[in-house]
């Protein structure tokens, strides 16, 4: 399984012959918009973890042309349907397998409110396996108590990707804690350095993570790691 970074929350997995989008969000980021060209990305799903614009903005324009299968909450796949996108609605605690592997749908506490104002929903994150490897894509969430819950319920994980840029999601200091949660010690970080409000110090970062025996990884704009 590889995952590339494309700035923010957005991230492009290539594995078992697939590509899976997550949170893309290209055009409006100032870090990724003259990097990357949102035409040229080829997508076979796409996973949205809320309703947020940084998070959906270019969506639409990716899974039209790609035919990419949107994956999300029920009220995130009807506003999409109904500008003419496939999707297939989740919803917490559920899980489903696709042909790049196993999706679970679990809990974030955020908020989500689509473009247009309509209601997007309950936020939420993912937990993707397959016989690959299995990572936690934590969405935007505040540290809480029901991470505890994710070794419980799924295979155990090669990566957690964890918000790291406070003020709107955890910090980096609260994702150590998140990280004990699910019992996974390589975290993927996102959410970060986008917008001044969340510009984080890297070599702190990676410091308090590496004393508290865990590694955190800050990779730049289109580089990626396997995992």
């Amino acid at each position: 399984m590889n995952i590339q970074y494309l700035g923010h929350a957005t991230f492009l997995i290539t594995t078992q012959g697939k590509r899976v989008l997550v949170d893309p969000f290209i055009t409006g980021n100032p870090l990724a918009k003259d990097k990357i060209n949102v035409d040229q990305i080829e997508a076979d799903a796409i996973l949205v973890t809320h309703g947020h614009g940084d998070h959906v903005l270019d969506v639409v324009r990716i899974a039209r042309r790609t035919g990419a299968l949107i994956i999300s909450n029920f009220e995130i796949i009807d506003w999409f349907g109904k500008q003419d996108c496939q999707g297939h609605p989740m919803n917490f605690g559920g899980t489903k397998t696709f042909d790049f592997g196993t999706v679970k749908s679990v809990y974030a506490a955020h908020s989500s409110t689509l473009p247009d104002g309509s209601a997007g929903g309950n936020p939420g994150g993912f937990v993707l396996w397959n016989n690959e490897a299995c990572i936690y894509l934590a969405g935007d969430t505040s540290l809480t108590m029901d991470m505890q819950l994710i070794p419980m319920m799924c295979p155990p994980l090669d990566l957690a990707v964890l918000p790291v840029g406070d003020n709107f999601t955890m910090g980096y200091h609260d994702a150590i804690k998140a990280a004990d949660m699910v019992k996974c010690h390589r975290v993927l970080g996102c959410h970060y350095d986008t917008f001044e409000m969340i510009e984080i110090d890297h070599n702190a970062a990676r410091q308090a993570f590496a004393e508290a025996g865990k590694e955190l990884i800050l990779l730049d704009i289109e580089d990626s790691l396997d995992v």
